[in-house]
Formats: structure tokens, sequence, C-alpha cells
């Protein structure tokens, strides 16, 4: 049994470092640094270097909040692995992405479970935020952790999984207002790694059974969204067709007490879009074919292509020409309020587009056009939308950025009778639009 286990660590003797300080890791390494001795370790320099001036890019982590962990509780970040061996308390906190055949991309898991085996000592933790399928925790990242240490699992190191619930561009539930679930690879490795979350997050812990029911926990959760996210993309399809506004269905029934009220939309992000073919691959090695799980991916995936599909209809209703016809797309983050561009299915409207004319032009001030144009190839307007009026046959709101909806957005057509205005989101009022999702 390890010191850890032996007896509760003060706030002194606990050093933690959050490997990877992206929109997960760089909040939880700024909240644990209030009271922890705290690293936070990228592979990315010029992140590291920002954060250490005190501004976070992804604009998850206010930028006094930042500079208040740097200057007055001593939070480092750093690039350099020899810097962290100080450290007892791992956390991980990297991207599980998918491929382009949505299989599980492992590679960013790997490594950082290969740097922890290089760094962890003797009665250390390691704890897994990463999004994963159940199991995969204990028997692909700690075998890599075992391998490289050369040391033995509730032996000589222990761990444990407690998956992220980050919500990017959400500042009413930040990672310390959000419950945590929690779980150990041993009872008393729970009971510690839970009072080291209890202890900074005020929402408070669920210490779950099991690493596998922590795991799995955190993957339905998005599933869950994306399947009832799904059934509303298809209501949407069936009432655009029956010629019925969707809204106007959704506010009727809505009106029951126990309707779980959820609008369609684009699903994009790394999240609910990625996070379930998690699951549905390693469903299927345990001879379970996911049939609803699957068909809701396929789903929200084609939603891109429908929007257009129905602006092109009404665009051909007003006697619009397609071909070569200017459109203004607002918005490409994958959500409103955030600069989060990952797996954004704006990409898809503006592809699909793309194939009927080259007069596409999209704008938005919460990205970084230089990330957009290294991610998708994609030129994105990051000001200037002022001086686009009059300039375009049709607009579609894409993404409902506060900005947008206080804008007359048929100012931005070439002729306001006959152009045309879709509203992906429905928020725009009614007697402005031409269609909505």
């Amino acid at each position: 049994m390890s010191q850890i286990e032996k007896k509760r660590m003060s706030a002194e003797e606990i050093k933690i470092c959050v490997i990877g300080l992206g929109y997960v890791g760089l909040p939880l390494a700024r909240l644990f640094a209030t009271k922890y001795n705290t690293m936070g370790y990228d592979l990315n320099q010029k992140r590291v270097d920002a954060l250490m001036s005190g501004h976070d890019s992804l604009h998850e982590v206010p930028d006094d909040l930042l500079q208040e962990a740097v200057d007055k509780y001593g939070l480092i970040c750093t690039t350099d692995e020899e810097k962290v061996r100080s450290c007892n308390f791992y956390i991980v906190a990297v991207p599980t992405p998918v491929d382009e055949n949505n299989h599980p991309d492992l590679t960013p898991l790997s490594m950082a479970s290969e740097m922890v085996g290089r760094v962890i000592c003797r009665g250390d933790y390691v704890v897994y935020e990463s999004t994963v399928y159940p199991g995969m925790t204990e028997g692909v990242c700690l075998p890599i952790v075992e391998r490289v240490s050369g040391l033995r699992l509730n032996e000589d190191f222990y761990a444990g999984y407690s998956p992220e619930r980050i919500n990017p561009g959400d500042r009413e539930h930040t990672v310390d207002q959000i419950k945590k679930v929690t779980s150990g690879s041993t009872p008393k490795a729970a009971s510690v790694i839970d009072s080291v979350y209890r202890s900074v997050v005020q929402a408070g812990t669920h210490c779950a059974p099991s690493i596998r029911v922590a795991e799995a926990a955190k993957i339905i959760e998005n599933t869950q969204r994306d399947i009832n996210i799904a059934f509303m993309n298809e209501l949407a399809k069936i009432f655009n067709a029956m010629d019925i506004d969707t809204n106007d269905v959704l506010d009727a029934a809505a009106s029951k007490w126990n309707f779980i009220r959820m609008k369609p939309g684009l699903v994009g992000g790394h999240c609910i879009s990625v996070d379930p073919y998690y699951l549905i691959q390693e469903a299927q090695v345990y001879g379970v074919l996911p049939r609803i799980m699957t068909n809701a991916r396929h789903l929200n995936d084609g939603m891109g292509e429908y929007v257009v599909n129905q602006l092109i209809r009404l665009m051909n209703k007003r006697g619009i020409v397609v071909k070569d016809a200017h459109i203004l797309l607002l918005g490409f983050t994958f959500k409103e309020n955030c600069s989060d561009i990952r797996n954004t299915k704006v990409a898809d409207v503006y592809h699909t587009l793309s194939d009927y004319t080259n007069h596409v032009t999209i704008c938005d001030t919460h990205v970084n056009s230089e990330d957009v144009a290294g991610e998708y190839g994609i030129q994105v307007c990051t000001s200037g939308l002022e001086t686009m009026r009059g300039c375009f046959d049709a607009v579609m709101l894409c993404v409902a950025h506060d900005e947008f909806l206080t804008l007359d957005v048929r100012s931005f057509l070439k002729d306001p009778d006959k152009g045309v205005v879709y509203d992906t989101k429905s928020v725009l009022p009614r007697d402005r639009v031409d269609g909505r999702l």
C-alpha cells in the first residue's frame, strides 16, 4: 500500500500535473492551482507561452483568472517533460478524435500514456479524463503506462477515471459548477481520487463503483443527446415536407409536463458528434450492432447537406439562379458564442454550396482565420461584416452568436424582397426569414 493510501495527503504534498491544456485541461489546471501545486503540460510551445503570459486563445478561461492562477497560485505551464517529474498526481486530458472513417484515433491518448509512463513513480496516481469506451483505461492506457514505466498497477501506482464535462463557451456551467464523476482502480484509490476532486469542485462528486462504469456514464451522456437531436432532425424533415413549422409543433408538445424539449440543428463539436463512435465500435466487438446510435449518427452527419437543399429549394422558388449566386453564411464555429471549430458542420454546408457556386462568404468574429484555413482549407472573414450589406442573393444563419441575433439580416440581400434568408437555428424573427429548420 502506498503512502498516499496509508494516509490522506495534505494539499502541500499533492503535486498535480494536467497533461493537455485545451478546452478540458486548462480550466481543470486553473481550478486545481487554487488549492494544489499544479503544472500544466502541453506539446504546443506557442500555446504554453501564451498561457504563461495570461492569455487563453480558446477563451475558456478568462484572462484575469488565468493571470491570477499564474501570478498568485503559481500555475506553471510547460512543454518540458522533465519538469513534471516532481508531480505525483497526473491527469490526462487529451483529445480522443476519430479518423476519416469515424474509427477511434487513439494516438493522442497513447502518446500521453507513454509520457506518463516515463515520469510516474511508485505511489503516484494517474487519472484519465478523455472520453473513451468502457474498458479502454484499464485495457489500453494503463498497460502502456506499465510497459513504459516498468511499474505495476495497484502495486506500484494507482489509477482512476473522471470523465470531463466541459461545455465549451458556457460561462455558467464551469468545471467547478458541474458534479464530477470519479472512480479508482482500488476502493481506497477511488476514495483518494474522489477527495482530491471534491476539494475543488463546488458541485460535489459522484464516486462510481468502477472505472468501467465511469467510462460508460460519460459516453452515454453525449450519445443520448446525439440520439435526441437526431429525433428532432428527423421530425424537422417530416414537418418541413408537410409544410408545418417544426418549432410550432415543439411549442405545442412542450405544454405537456413530461415532454423533453430539444431542437433540431447541426451537430458538430468534439463530443456529441464524435464520442458515440467509440461506443459503436466497441459494442460490435461484443457482438452488438447499435442500430439506434448508428442511425442517429448518419442522420445528424447529413444535416449540413439537408439545410443546403432547403436553401436551394427556396432560391429556386424565388427565381434565383443558384449557379454563381452570392451566398453569406453567418457563423463557422460548432456552437454559439465560442471559438471551437472542431468538427463544425458549417464546413459541410460550405462544401455542399461550393458545388453550385464559387461565391460563398463566411463571417465569424469568434474564430481565428488561420486556424480555419489550416484545418479546413476555408477562408473566413473575421471582420468587415457591416460593409457587406446589399451584396448577397441569400443568407444562411448557421451559428447563433449573440451579435447575429440583432442584425437586420435582410439588409445583406441585394434585393430584400426577392432574396432568401434561411435560419438553421430558428432564433431570428419569423417575419425576417424565408425558411428555418
